[in-house]
């Protein structure tokens, strides 16, 4: 799928580029596909420079949480919650523990560090499945959760923006909490109304209504804000939360005698390694995105679907982030590239690029996440786990715009 995703870039822009020149006669189309191959790799150089210091700094602190017990205290909170939602999964399985560390990475926005760890709670969920080659109810479950996972700390969007040189890089924290929390609650009930979980048991409401009352609540709060005041605080909500984490960690290991320093070089190093690994695919999507904008055939679609909202009567200025929101469940490299391809042309904080970063942080390379953990186990038979992914993205999307228009104007 990506194999075909990113030569069909590449062909689409060789035919937009043949078009202009042979009917429009700007032989400078060419020039301006080769300089943007060229302008894209150094680009792509300049994020991996701040990526490996964001990966390795919070991978770091996430090693420090591990030996200070935070994850498996984590892992006891929701167990009783993971045992009603996976009843086929047995109290104490080390899959819940998996599973609680692949949605505590996902929720400081470490999707890289969440895809190793998620692949072992899928490996420890198929030797509880009685048919290896079908999804299991657990595995649907998880791998759809998984997909729409809660972001508290989106620290990667945060990075990109920082480095296009947003003047504050946490401004979209709400916006992605918002909407991601909508993705998230339509993932949970889609797989529930497919495999009749009971919602309404006393342990699941314990978890679910006071998070649902807290959201409701929030929401009604900022209900009474202007735009500009809902920005600002999404930047102080923002900033805090991240710096309240780092202490919690630091704390919570100094407390249990753990050699932060030690355990903070550890987890580090790992950081390195895994931002090592990205570079080349980075390169790869951004050279892609940057011809195919060069060419012109992405401004020709996207003016082809501005006018289809126009003529419905709709505000267009959310067109400009719908590559992103389209590429986003079947690849994150390339969603990645065209968010960072929005925030040079149209402005790292302009109407577009910040929806855009919402998106991306919002939802999951549903199709990618699919491929990835139930080929890692020999699934093949999905079951229903990709409707239920899908719907859950078009929710996360729908909410995105919804919740730019809101925020930002």
């Amino acid at each position: 799928m990506l194999n075909g995703l990113w030569l069909g870039f590449f062909l689409t822009a060789a035919a937009s580029a043949a078009w202009r020149w042979l009917v429009g006669g700007e032989a400078e189309v060419f020039a301006a596909m080769v300089q943007a191959l060229f302008a894209m790799a150094k680009l792509a150089v300049e994020v991996m420079v701040l990526l490996f210091g964001t990966l390795t700094l919070w991978l770091g602190f996430l090693r420090i949480a591990e030996q200070a017990g935070l994850v498996n205290w984590l892992a006891r909170l929701l167990s009783p919650l993971l045992c009603r939602l996976m009843p086929q999964v047995p109290p104490g399985h080390p899959a819940l523990g998996l599973i609680t560390l692949n949605f505590a990475a996902n929720a400081l926005g470490l999707d890289n560090a969440a895809t190793p760890i998620g692949l072992k709670a899928m490996r420890s969920l198929q030797e509880l499945n009685p048919s290896p080659t079908v999804a299991s109810n657990a595995q649907v479950l998880f791998l759809v959760l998984n997909a729409s996972a809660l972001t508290l700390l989106p620290v990667s969007i945060f990075m990109y923006r920082a480095q296009q040189g947003a003047a504050d890089p946490t401004l979209v924290f709400l916006p992605i909490l918002l909407a991601n929390a909508a993705g998230t609650l339509v993932a949970l009930l889609a797989v529930a109304a497919v495999q009749r979980l009971k919602l309404w048991d006393p342990v699941v409401l314990a978890y679910l209504v006071p998070g649902a009352l807290l959201m409701g609540g929030f929401m009604a709060l900022l209900a009474g804000l202007s735009a500009t005041a809902l920005a600002a605080l999404s930047s102080l909500l923002g900033n805090l939360t991240m710096f309240g984490i780092v202490l919690l960690f630091l704390l919570a290991g100094a407390l249990r005698r753990v050699p932060v320093y030690e355990a903070f070089v550890d987890g580090a190093k790992e950081g390195f390694e895994v931002a090592r690994n990205l570079l080349p695919y980075l390169v790869a999507m951004l050279c892609a995105v940057g011809v195919l904008r060069a060419s012109g055939a992405l401004d020709l679609a996207l003016d082809g679907l501005r006018k289809l909202v126009a003529l419905a009567g709709w505000d267009t200025r959310f067109v400009d982030a719908m590559p992103t929101a389209l590429v986003k469940p079947f690849s994150g490299s390339a969603a990645r590239a065209l968010l960072l391809e929005a925030m040079q042309s149209q402005g790292v904080d302009s109407f577009a690029a910040l929806l855009a970063a919402t998106v991306q942080g919002s939802t999951e390379t549903t199709f990618y996440v699919l491929a990835v953990y139930f080929g890692a186990v020999g699934i093949q038979r999905a079951r229903h786990a990709v409707p239920c992914a899908v719907l859950a993205d078009v929710a996360g999307i729908l909410a995105s715009i919804g919740v730019c228009y809101w925020f930002f104007g």
